[in-house]
């Protein structure tokens, strides 16, 4: 493990319970895995989106974004509920279901970047979007997803803003719940893997509009070592899926590509020294298309990931047909 400088509020998995007991206590914002998605809501005086990611029966999940001994302050823009600490913005949303995903995913995105601007945290440096029936056909005749790329591209060409780390990944219901972290002070340094074309320049053969993100952001302190913030990654090398229908080969292909963007070599490339291992990775979420390959893949993360790290498992669809897991994480 590195030394550092803390320059990021750490992120947990906790049960419902869990949560409930905090009751806001060093709580920057919050993400509920649960049964119904819809826009953004106050929890004991701190911003919780609620997404669409587990079934009935199966336990809950919250992802809690920890402040440092900072006061809070919260407010809301344009449907978007955040809490900032003077040094880290949390900020969550929600795309209701419509005839025209990327119109609506334009204005949200617009209305991200007016909030992120107007407060003073430029350096946008990790975004997550769950977007329901990701694969199936929009009004356009486009795969959703598409619809969505081409909305988020816009609002990037229009702000101007860097493209950060990201995860687009199916939800089972509810629209589109989106959040993100943006910092003041520190600078945030953007990573493509040298195993996979960059997502902004894949082939128009996936959708009128390149995904507009990164493959990981590192947030740089001034001093001491930084955080690496990992997109969601899938069985890609080039731009082309790996091992259709053989979940094993996408798990191992995954967790290589994780391996090799985050390893020396490539942090070298970005002018970053040192390197993690996939042991140092925390807070990994683990997405799985297909029920059944759950124990699968889990065993092999399991044998690559540390004992100590936080690990969520979702069963929900991947951005692609063909794909059957992807992977994101944090390196403390």
């Amino acid at each position: 493990m590195h030394s550092k400088t803390t320059v990021t509020p750490p992120c947990s998995f906790r049960t419902a319970e869990d949560f409930a007991d905090l009751a806001g206590q060093g709580v920057l914002g919050a993400v509920r895995y649960t049964t119904r998605a819809g826009p953004p809501r106050w929890e004991h005086g701190r911003p919780v989106l609620p997404l669409h990611m587990v079934r009935p029966g199966e336990p809950e999940v919250v992802e809690v974004w920890s402040t440092e001994d900072r006061p809070v302050e919260t407010g809301e823009h344009k449907g978007l509920l955040y809490a900032h600490d003077g040094e880290v913005l949390f900020a969550g949303g929600h795309i209701g279901p419509s005839a025209d995903c990327g119109e609506a995913t334009r204005a949200a995105y617009l209305a991200a970047f007016e909030l992120v601007e107007h407060l003073g945290y430029r350096n946008v440096f990790r975004m997550w979007n769950m977007i329901d029936g990701i694969t199936d056909r929009s009004a356009h005749g486009t795969e959703v997803y598409a619809d969505f790329c081409v909305g988020r591209g816009r609002a990037f060409d229009e702000r101007g803003h860097d493209m950060p780390a990201s995860t687009g990944i199916g939800a089972l219901g509810g629209g589109v719940g989106f959040y993100f972290l943006a910092h003041r002070s520190h600078a945030a340094v953007h990573l493509e893997n040298p195993l996979q074309v960059p997502a902004h320049e894949y082939p128009e053969q996936y959708g009128p509009r390149s995904p507009s993100f990164a493959r990981a952001t590192y947030l740089m302190p001034e001093h001491g070592r930084g955080s690496l913030y990992v997109s969601g990654t899938a069985s890609i090398l080039d731009h082309a899926t790996v091992g259709p229908g053989d979940v094993v080969r996408q798990c191992q292909v995954t967790l290589a590509n994780i391996a090799a963007l985050i390893g020396a070599d490539n942090l070298a490339r970005h002018g970053i020294d040192g390197g993690y291992a996939l042991a140092d990775l925390r807070a990994i979420k683990v997405y799985v298309k297909h029920p059944e390959d759950v124990p699968t893949v889990t065993r092999l993360c399991r044998d690559e990931f540390s004992r100590r790290a936080d690990v969520a498992v979702f069963t929900v669809d991947v951005c692609r047909p063909d794909l059957l897991v992807e992977i994101e994480g944090i390196t403390p």
